[in-house]
């Protein structure tokens, strides 16, 4: 637990979480905002699950196909040792990480570490997605991203699955999932 009492003028972490549909931008905002860290000369460290490789190995990699690379991890406590001595963490697709995604987020925060994380709000069903909802409660900073509706060009912020599985986790892209409204989503197909 920290224990330090707050000194005047020392650095502080703290969590900044994009959240969103499939589609909305969300790894494009990470992309960019973590590109920004470094043309300000901070050091930085990128991650995301081992699982996701369905642009690149070592890449974090948007739809619209802007990348920068990062260091696939297969758990999230893989994070805390290659995250010391940096200034920003940024990690994608944070609804795959196992439960300790939080805790390591807040270690890190702690650390006076600016952690910016993304992922998926909800999963195909509409539910809350993993640790995403104990990442938006801990997080200073939240950025809600929507899609367009595929079907009626609303805003969209379900991620419709396309296909029969019932898996909570099939990665996929377009030819699985689509950004839908709120009415498109709900409706009987």
């Amino acid at each position: 637990m920290f224990t330090e009492p707050h000194i005047k003028g020392e650095r502080r972490g703290w969590i900044e979480v994009i959240c969103g549909s499939m589609f909305s931008g969300k790894t494009e905002e990470l992309i960019r905002r973590l590109k920004r860290a470094k043309i300000a000369n901070m050091r930085v460290e990128i991650f995301k699950p081992a699982m996701d490789n369905r642009y690149h190995e070592n890449e974090i990699v948007s739809h619209d196909e802007n990348s920068i690379l990062s260091t696939p991890v297969e758990n999230a406590g893989a994070i805390l040792s290659p995250a010391r001595n940096v200034d920003v963490v940024g990690i994608d697709e944070a609804q795959f990480f196992d439960d300790e995604i939080s805790t390591v987020c807040n270690q890190l925060a702690l650390q006076g570490i600016r952690v910016i994380v993304a992922g998926l709000d909800m999963d195909y069903s509409g539910r809350p997605f993993g640790q995403m909802p104990n990442l938006l409660a801990a997080a200073e900073y939240i950025t809600k991203l929507h899609a367009i509706c595929v079907r009626c060009g609303n805003i969209a912020n379900y991620s419709y699955r396309k296909t029969a599985h019932e898996a909570q986790v099939v990665i996929g892209e377009r030819d699985i999932y689509e950004p839908r409204c709120r009415y498109c989503y709900n409706l009987e197909e």
